[in-house]
């Protein structure tokens, strides 16, 4: 995907595919919104999540099924579509759908995964592993890039300095786009509060303008934030995401900051 660096653009939508109803509902405001600001806007949700803490939490609706509405959501609405994977072979399900795949921040380093990532031609999103620091990245780019696959993007989604808590650096935006990819910042799991002792993340979504705002004027080429109509009603994430009646304010505050 070419994007317009002159402008940020939005990564948004639920953390995972819960139903047709929601993410169209989430679709539906989501366009709405950056239609009228001005922003170019991916439409994210998981297909499946496979990197949960305890066994029995929320994974999928169902592969096919979930694959199936991200397909209803771009024909419906005209955006491009990402979603994660997490072995290689779910490279070959979900290319046909999507237009960028996600490398999650826990398999930044997973070889086999970035290379056949990178072999279906797609964007790849390469979350910034929250172990590692931003130099190490360029290695895990050049994976891709040694593969014929130069459509990368890089996100930055805070570091683990503690115990389930996240810190930004907002010193690795700059750094990330030295090595000449866009970089994106991932507003809503840079305030997650991750392994806490009940097996699910908490969160501190108060501080997700600031964290915004910051990043925009560091440098970043695009927003990532996952929303939802009630945040504690969603399947996964609800505890660090961003209500979805609280987007356009926040793009708001956004749009003259990077014109800045």
């Amino acid at each position: 995907m070419k994007i317009n660096t002159d402008k940020f653009f939005l990564i948004a939508g639920p953390c995972v595919v819960e139903s047709k109803e929601i993410c169209f509902e989430i679709a539906e405001q989501l366009v709405a919104i950056t239609t009228e600001l001005n922003i170019p806007f991916v439409f994210k949700a998981s297909f499946k999540k496979a990197n949960r803490s305890k066994l029995d939490s929320f994974t999928t609706i169902g592969e096919e099924k979930a694959l199936q509405i991200l397909a209803d959501v771009k024909s419906r609405f005209n955006i491009p579509i990402l979603t994660d994977v997490h072995e290689t072979t779910d490279c070959e399900l979900v290319k046909e759908i999507v237009d960028v795949i996600q490398i999650p921040a826990f398999l930044c380093r997973q070889t086999e995964l970035l290379i056949a990532a990178a072999k279906t031609g797609k964007t790849i999103n390469l979350k910034k592993g929250q172990f590692v620091n931003a130099e190490m990245m360029q290695f895990a780019a050049e994976k891709i890039v040694a593969n014929d696959n130069k459509n990368i993007w890089l996100t930055e989604r805070g570091t683990m300095f503690g115990y389930n808590d996240l810190i930004v650096d907002f010193r690795n935006i700059q750094q990330m786009k030295s090595f000449g990819f866009p970089v994106i910042f991932d507003a809503t799991h840079s305030v997650q509060q991750p392994n806490a002792s009940t097996g699910t993340s908490g969160g501190k979504p108060e501080f997700i303008d600031t964290l915004a705002k910051c990043a925009i004027v560091s440098g970043a080429d695009g927003i990532f934030l996952e929303t939802h109509p009630k945040p504690t009603n969603a399947m996964s994430d609800g505890a660090n995401m961003l209500a979805l009646h609280a987007v356009k304010k926040l793009l708001e505050k956004l749009v003259p900051l990077k014109k800045i």
